[in-house]
């Protein structure tokens, strides 16, 4: 019967844990009105810049092309997804979303938010009623400091990452029954799930095993060959993890290697990255702003009273000194590890965060929170020594930081203030009498802890703003149905371009290929092809938005979608503008749908065409776009010598407030009059109706603001080399007007110049090129096929995919060597005659990684059901 009144309020317990962080959480989401509860959203920085739009292709991925999991042409101009996966989408909750399609999956990420608060509470719960330290209300109170702490405040937006609070707990629970000899299932079975789940946390909890290990062999007194046998027995389980979550980890650190890994900046340096002292100021409630998300110091705040549980447990006389001593040196390793950057480094698998600095300091919130469990138990009385010294100390640093506040802008004194009312009720529950009024000071100490742990959240989510739900659902509503509109079919690949643009992954929120992608695993060929040919890009993003009708051609651009009435609705920006391309009207219009036109682009290549063999020895000797663009394309028509742009002379400039000069392209302009509005007009009146090009350097990107004829140029933001873009099409003997307008003192016009598309001889090479195209029989994200007949002078099949590890190609049946192309493309060396081609994908090793996962996880089956019978 007792054992039956335990279990139940056993249950209680969990359930409280589970549900109080999510009351606490959906309250503040409600004030705030988020969908679903109002007109806002929870987006925000990354979740509503990149998270959102993979949420949106994981679900259209599950629901109908389940092969994307490998490869998506919705990623730049195509790449790998496992890796990119094993990053962002392997958690198993985000099966949630499947319930939210297009504009309301703003409202399913808000209750995954809720479910992972929830999750953290429950797991952290459960951890202390099985090591026997917390039960009751006293437990949720801890629960409630786990799931609310400032790391998880903080990084709410990166969902990827949250998982990892709940499933910390029972890796730690089985860490602690291999360390006590005791059976190694739960450990193996956690951390596996946590490998797969999301690597990145999964190195990180790994590394803090290797800390809680030490603490906890110090802790207990053990023969040196039992210590020995345990602490092999958890490194070799470890190990097992490893294998078990293979199939995940070898493919995607080959994909590591090859993406982020050679671009990523890691020199080492021994220096501290901030004065150490003001991580004080982190156990300030509400010590978070947009500020330090860029860099800033460790997330630590877990509230008042597990700090202060945490630093008695020093003092606590209950404990061993050899335990006391070991904390006190992983609390001091956490420390330096925040502001020092060799350790650093190695938490955050040698690589800078950009962004999210100290990624790791869940674990350092983990930690404090577990010494405050050993010490704040029922039968813990605060001694009179204890609370004098803990009271200078407080005095002390609380002094400090009064004195200093200008050197922590993200602090106020208000805040000061609120933490010090926190402290002094933290210390005043301490020293409430127990025994028969348990329950009493039991409840204090959840109301406590729920105050301070509340507060903290909404002043630190106060710090941010977020994208209102108007602005995301009418825009991924007027897109979805523009792109329902497109052909659909399995034997037909085409790319689709846009003059708008909410984000750079919008090729996942609407599912459609295109040549845009922004993400942690970009190959550096992506953006330095982009880069050649005056596209907007950087080390983790790509966008196509300053097309030609070349580049238009050459990658498959069959469909266009701009913005009608200028992207606005009831004088409402609904599709922000970034493009500016006048020769869509060279194009078909085929549809309308909302704010969109769609126009079809007859003037393409198909996705693989038979070219000369001499783009396999195409070397870029230009940092002109425009003249690399015509390399690129008269080569494979075999017609190198000719080229497709020529420079043209501005019919006149106008200097405003500025000196006048013979050459615009590198000058140096300098505002005459501080105190007056300086620019630089050119004025452009095309002798033909072909299309007009300017570069823009991006020198001007931050220094000018570029108008065409009397309205600001549209241009996406961003750009770090020279760009692209289209000022003229079809407007022969027309006024032309292009205003450079200073933003500072000085300018330099760097790459500006006016190039004129010859039609004629880019139609003719087309032509050319249309000849020998592959006849699709089959399209899939990881499977294209085909046939063509080869030429002669056009012996090298050439494709626009990318060219990297895991794509396999068959002609006739047989596999062949590919080649690449442009240091880009896949280009497929081919003999004269009728031939049939096929193209498959799988991430590199993935096979091998399949076969280890599977030995090692029927290994384990086998072991733990051999354990039962013994």
């Amino acid at each position: 019967m007792l054992n039956r009144i335990k279990k139940h309020q056993q249950a209680i317990t969990l359930i409280a844990a589970f549900f109080l962080p999510v009351f606490i959480m959906g309250g503040y989401f409600a004030t705030r009105s988020m969908a679903p509860f109002g007109k806002g959203t929870i987006l925000t920085v990354d979740l509503g810049q990149q998270y959102v739009d993979f949420f949106a292709y994981f679900r259209r991925a599950l629901l109908h092309h389940p092969t994307s999991f490998f490869y998506s042409f919705a990623k730049g101009l195509g790449g790998e997804m496992w890796g990119t996966n094993a990053y962002y989408l392997w958690s198993p909750l985000n099966l949630v979303l499947l319930f939210f399609p297009g504009q309301h999956i703003a409202s399913g990420i808000l209750l995954l938010t809720l479910l992972k608060y929830g999750c953290a509470g429950l797991s952290m719960a459960w951890f202390l009623q099985k090591q026997r330290l917390q039960s009751g209300l006293r437990a949720v109170a801890f629960a409630v400091s786990y799931s609310l702490m400032g790391w998880m405040i903080a990084n709410q937006l990166n969902l990827l990452w949250l998982d990892v609070l709940f499933l910390l707990p029972p890796i730690i629970n089985g860490l602690i029954n291999i360390l006590d000899g005791k059976q190694p299932w739960q450990y193996l079975a956690w951390l596996t799930f946590c490998l797969i789940d999301n690597y990145y946390m999964a190195w990180m909890v790994g590394l803090f095993t290797v800390l809680f290990t030490s603490w906890y062999l110090f802790s207990r007194p053990l023969p040196g060959k039992k210590a020995l046998k345990r602490l092999t027995t958890y490194i070799g389980v470890s190990c097992w993890c490893a294998a078990n979550a293979a199939v995940v980890i070898i493919p995607t650190v080959i994909t590591l290697l090859s993406s982020k890994g050679t671009y990523t900046e890691n020199k080492w340096r021994l220096v501290f990255e901030y004065q150490p002292w003001k991580l004080l100021a982190k156990f300030v409630p509400g010590s978070f702003t947009f500020g330090q998300m860029p860099t800033g110091q460790a997330n630590i705040y877990v509230g008042m009273i597990a700090t202060l549980g945490a630093l008695l447990f020093f003092t606590d006389q209950r404990q061993r000194w050899q335990s006391r001593l070991t904390a006190l040196l992983i609390s001091a390793f956490f420390a330096l590890s925040f502001c020092w950057q060799p350790l650093d480094l190695i938490w955050h698998l040698g690589q800078f965060p950009v962004w999210y600095p100290s990624r790791f300091s869940y674990l350092a919130s983990f930690w404090i929170i577990w010494l405050a469990a050993q010490t704040l138990t029922s039968d813990y009385r605060l001694r009179w020594q204890d609370a004098c010294w803990l009271a200078l100390l407080l005095a002390v640093i609380n002094g400090w930081l009064f004195t200093h506040l200008k050197q922590v802008n993200y602090l106020s004194r208000t805040q000061l203030i609120m933490g010090i009312g926190l402290l002094a009720a933290s210390l005043l529950w301490m020293s409430l009498p127990h025994h028969e009024y348990q329950l009493v000071v039991d409840g204090i100490m959840l109301l406590i802890v729920c105050l301070d742990l509340g507060t903290n959240a909404s002043l630190s989510l106060n710090n941010l703003s977020y994208v209102p739900q108007w602005q995301f659902g009418e825009y991924t509503k007027q897109l979805d149905k523009a792109v329902a509109k497109l052909p659909q079919g399995s034997h037909d690949f085409y790319r689709v371009g846009k003059t708008f643009q909410r984000t750079k992954d919008d090729p996942f929120q609407g599912g459609f290929n295109s040549g845009d992608h922004f993400g942690s695993t970009l190959k550096p060929a992506t953006p330095n092809f982009m880069a050649a040919i005056g596209q907007p890009e950087g080390d983790g993003f790509v966008t196509y938005s300053n097309g030609t009708q070349v580049t238009d051609a050459l990658l498959d651009f069959r469909y266009f979608m701009s913005a009608r009435h200028g992207g606005q609705q009831d004088q409402v920006q609904i599709l922000p503008l970034t493009s500016n391309r006048p020769d869509l009207r060279q194009m078909t219009k085929v549809g309308r749908s909302g704010l969109v036109d769609i126009w079809q682009n007859k003037k393409v290549l198909p996705i693989a065409f038979a070219a000369n063999r001499q783009i396999l020895h195409l070397v870029q000797t230009t940092a002109d776009p425009l003249m690399y663009q015509s390399q690129l394309f008269q080569t494979l028509a075999g017609k190198a010598a000719t080229p497709l742009f020529t420079v043209q002379n501005f019919n006149s400039v106008t200097f405003t407030n500025v000196q006048s000069a013979h050459k615009i392209t590198g000058t140096i302009f300098r505002r005459l009059n501080p105190l007056k509005d300086a620019s630089i007009t050119l004025h452009i009146v095309p002798t033909t109706n072909d299309s007009y090009y300017l570069t823009l350097g991006d020198e001007l990107k931050d220094n000018a603001t570029i108008y065409l004829n009397g309205h600001r140029l549209s241009q996406y933001p961003n750009f770090r080399n020279t760009v692209v873009t289209n000022v003229a099409y079809h407007d022969r003997g027309k006024h032309i007007r292009v205003t450079i307008k200073l933003k500072h003192a000085a300018l330099w016009c760097q790459n500006v110049s006016l190039y004129r598309l010859s039609q004629r001889a880019f139609d003719h090479s087309l032509t050319q090129l249309q000849k020998s195209p592959l006849h699709l029989t089959h399209v899939s994200p990881a499977k294209i096929t085909g046939t063509v007949n080869i030429k002669n002078s056009q012996d090298v099949l050439m494709t626009t995919i990318p060219n990297e590890a895991g794509w396999q190609v068959q002609v006739d049946g047989q596999t062949v060597t590919t080649k690449a192309a442009a240091g880009m493309f896949t280009a497929v060396p081919m003999t004269v005659g009728h031939h049939h081609v096929s193209f498959r994908y799988r991430p590199p090793f993935f096979t091998l990684a399949l076969v280890i996962s599977l030995i090692s996880l029927t290994a384990c089956w086998w072991l733990a059901k051999h354990d039962q019978k013994d």
